[in-house]
Order: C-alpha cells, then structure tokens, then sequence
C-alpha cells in the first residue's frame, strides 16, 4: 500500500482528506450567539443595531437601563418613532443613524431620547455600518451613553492629560509598588531626570533624604486613603555617582570668606545634597472597574516651596534671637559684677543657637604697645610676638547649665598655629570651621587637637573686640546633630560677642 495521503474529487478537483472540513454543528453556532449575547450585556455602553429596514434587531441591558425598554420590548420593532424618539424628531434621528450604511467610520451624534416612562435624556451615539458576508453593508449598529456621563468621563481623560503635561504643580503617578508609573514635566525636572527615565525605578534612585517618609507617606495613603491636608517632606536629590550617604565636608579657617554651606543646606565641597521641601499631597487611585476598590497606586502632587520655607524660617530664628537679646539686656543689667553679665549674654546666647560656648581672653603682654591697635599676627614682623589665649570661661561639657564665673590669669591655651581662635583674633572677624570625615576618623580626634570638648564637628570663633582692642575670643560649638554656622549665625555671634565684650571691658576698667 502507498504511504501517501488518500485524496479525494469534489466537483472535478483533488482534494486531500486534510483539506475536508466538516461543517460545523448547530450547537457551535448556538455557543456563539450566547457568547456574543453575554458579551452585549456586558459592555459598560449602551447598544443596539437595526437592520437594513430598520428594524431593532439587538439591544442590551445599558440600553435598557437608560431608557427603560427591556430587550424583550424593543427588538423587532421597526424604527424608533413614537417609543424611543418623539414622533416629531424621528424621521431626523432615523436618517441620520442610517446615513451611516453608506459612508464609512464611525460617526457621533447627540440626539434626545425617549424613556419608558415619558421622560427625555440626551444622548450621545456612535453608528456604523455593519457589513454582511459578501461586504455590502447590512444595517447599523449603535453605541450610545448619556451626554453628562460621557462629558465626565472625557473631563477626567482631559483633566490627567493635563495634569501630566502642562500642570504647574509636580505630578507623579506611583503604582502599588511605588515605582513612579507616570512623571509630568515640571515632577522631572524638580528630580533632575527625563519623563522615560524615571518609570520603573526605586525611590531611592531619586532621592536620598527624605525617602523614608515619603514611602512611608505613600504606604499610608494606599492603605488608609489620603490625608486631609497637604504635607510638607524635606528631601534631597542623589547625584549621579552619589552613595547612600554624603561626606560631611568642611574647610579650615579660610571658611571666613564664604558661606559655609549652599542653597538648602549643600556643603561648597560637595558633601550634602541640597534639601528641598515639597508641599505634597497625596491621593490614592482606584480601579473603577472593579466590585471592590483596587488600589492601582497613588497621585503624588507636590510643589518646591523651599524658598518660602526658608524665609519662614529665617525670619522666625531673627525673632528668637532678637527677643533673646533683649532677655539677656535686662538680665545682664540686674548683675552687679560685669564679669557676671558677660557670661550671661553668653547663657541666653547658647538657646537653639550652639552646644557649647568657651571665652578666651587675650594676655595683657600680647597687646599691641600703641593704644587702640589690634594685636600683630604671628610672623607679621621682626619681633611681633605671637597672640596667646587663656581660657577663662567654659560652659559645662556633660550636662547642661549654666556658665561659670570668668576666671583671670592662667596658662596660655595649647593652640596650634592657624587655629580658628587665633585667626580670629588675628583678622578681628569671624571663623567659621567644620570637621571632614577624614579629620573625625584620623588617629587624633579633631576636637582634641583643637583643645574643644569630645564630639564637637562645627566651631564659630568671634573676636571680643571693644574700644577698638580685641580682648579674647568667643567660640561657639556643635555636635554631629547640629549643622554647620553659617553667615547668619556669624553675625549673630558678632552680636553676642560684642555685648560679652563691653561688659568684660568694663570689668578690666573696675580691677
């Protein structure tokens, strides 16, 4: 026998027994028309479809639920005249939904309609053509929903295209694992990236400080919904190349000339990010289509109001220090010994303003000879002698409280060339210095070889200076939990020190 496929003829023709489909059963066609009946009455929009006479031949529960007209009720009728449509409106409505068997696309109308129950409801409908087997157009299907429904639901496709695009305020969508899902133009440039690059990433690849809570914020806001204000996150962006944490930089005494950190907090070696603060609100996004909420994300809107943040501080820190200079006018003027009054503006100095204050007064021997001159620089000339300092008073390095009394006299303080009090001294201006990473780590700690308590990582030296003599020197101190001085707590201090000033004068004038 050959292995070759039997073949068979139909009208002349050889055809193979794999070519010879069989005819598909009337139970296959009925399965389809249920399929095609569940999904009719499974669409969110209303429809129906006439035939090339016009007569209703389908019409599904949306369609019933806006008009009233159950399908039992209105398949089989032929137009919508005196029932859907009022009589007078119906050969109108009527021909511009068959207009569409001879033209092709779809094509929108609005049209009134007629409820069951007599009332009106204006509609808007999409038609087309429906072909037959043999391509000539067979009748027309309608799709249709209420005007004020559709109108809703093309001002929130509007109102996201807008937010994403031309927004003034930063729009991030976040989906459920919070990876940003969407960015608008104004949120890629406040996180210093493209639109693309940002879908799918970490937080943490964004952003460095802050990200803690803001993830926090965003895990609340898909579990219990947004909050019902705004909140205002403190954040800083990672650099390219930036580890999980920055180098706390600093420089010596040349730090005087400028401002010892940038805009936001960033150090001028690079170490700190600049922080930011975003007023974000947040909103949690839900599927509309499901039973039950399905949380598909979070909104997260925010606007940089970093600068009015700022002057909102600034301006609330020169209140309290204001009144606290006024508290200390009228404690120092109570104290019977000057002495005692210097440290008092050095005690109410210290509130919200530094850790630690030490008082070094210059030795008479180091004074320049002529009367109202500045004492000479180490090396400044043939015989100028060096400036020493002796430490006279100190504010307790454990707990707090507050500062002894002055002691004169003493051992001149162990001061390295080009320490901050001495150029202080030296320059009658301000220094202000911090500790690298490399200076805390070294062999010798950075805070004993400057003679400072154990733990001090911020100092700000301001010369006492009264009657045109500089008499010691004011240094102020932070911790690692504190941020570096900058140019306004300079001439805060200046002002302090002027006052500490006036009052040891006048304790040197009484002996």
């Amino acid at each position: 026998m050959s292995d070759r496929p039997s073949r068979s003829h139909q009208g002349g023709v050889p055809v193979s027994a794999s070519e010879v489909r069989p005819p598909r059963p009337a139970s296959d066609r009925g399965d389809d028309s249920g399929l095609l009946a569940a999904l009719l009455d499974g669409m969110d929009a209303a429809l129906c479809a006439f035939d090339a006479d016009g007569t209703v031949t389908h019409w599904n529960r949306e369609a019933e639920r806006i008009l009233g007209w159950s399908a039992r009720e209105a398949v089989g009728r032929k137009g919508l005249a005196g029932w859907a449509v009022r009589a007078a409106d119906a050969h109108e409505v009527e021909a511009r939904l068959m207009a569409a068997m001879d033209a092709p696309g779809r094509h929108v109308h609005e049209f009134a309609l007629l409820t069951k129950d007599g009332g009106r409801v204006l509609v808007r409908t999409q038609s087309s053509a429906v072909p037959r087997a043999d391509g000539r157009p067979g009748g027309v299907y309608c799709a249709f929903s209420e005007v004020h429904t559709q109108i809703d639901l093309e001002r929130a496709i509007a109102l996201s295209e807008a937010l994403l695009a031309d927004a003034s305020w930063s729009v991030v969508l976040v989906d459920a694992d919070l990876r940003p899902a969407a960015v608008n133009k104004n949120a890629a440039r406040a996180l210093r990236t493209s639109r693309t690059a940002a879908l799918g990433r970490p937080l943490g690849d964004l952003l460095d400080q802050g990200v803690e809570e803001l993830e926090s914020a965003l895990q609340h806001v898909l579990a219990e919904g947004a909050p019902p204000a705004p909140t205002e996150l403190w954040v800083s962006l990672r650099e390219a190349g930036e580890g999980l944490r920055g180098l706390r930089g600093g420089r010596g005494g040349a730090g005087a000339e400028d401002d010892g950190r940038l805009e936001g907090g960033a150090r001028p070696d690079g170490g700190t990010a600049a922080r930011r603060c975003w007023r974000s609100g947040f909103l949690r996004l839900a599927s509309p289509l499901a039973e039950e909420p399905v949380p598909l994300g979070v909104a997260w809107i925010f606007q940089d109001v970093t600068e009015l943040k700022r002057h909102e501080l600034d301006s609330s820190r020169l209140r309290f220090r204001g009144n606290q200079l006024q508290r200390a006018a009228r404690a120092a003027a109570e104290c019977e010994d000057p002495a005692e009054a210097a440290t008092v503006h050095l005690d109410f100095a210290l509130a919200g303003f530094a850790d630690h204050a030490l008082i070094d007064l210059v030795l008479e021997a180091a004074q320049s000879a002529a009367p109202g001159a500045a004492p000479q620089a180490a090396g400044a000339g043939d015989g100028a002698e060096r400036i020493r300092l002796v430490r006279a008073a100190a504010t307790p390095g454990g707990a707090p409280g507050p500062c002894p009394a002055i002691v004169a006299g003493g051992i001149p303080v162990a001061y390295g060339e080009g320490h901050p009090a001495l150029q202080a001294a030296e320059r009658c201006g301000p220094v202000r210095v911090s500790a690298t990473r490399a200076e805390e780590t070294g062999p010798t700690p950075w805070a004993a070889a400057h003679k400072w308590p154990a733990g001090t990582l911020h100092a700000l030296c301001a010369p006492l200076r009264s009657r045109g003599r500089t008499l010691g020197v004011a240094t102020f101190l932070r911790g690692s939990g504190r941020r570096p001085f900058d140019r306004a707590d300079a001439a805060y201090a200046e002002d302090v020190a002027g006052r500490v000033a006036a009052a040891l004068d006048l304790a040197q004038q009484l002996g």
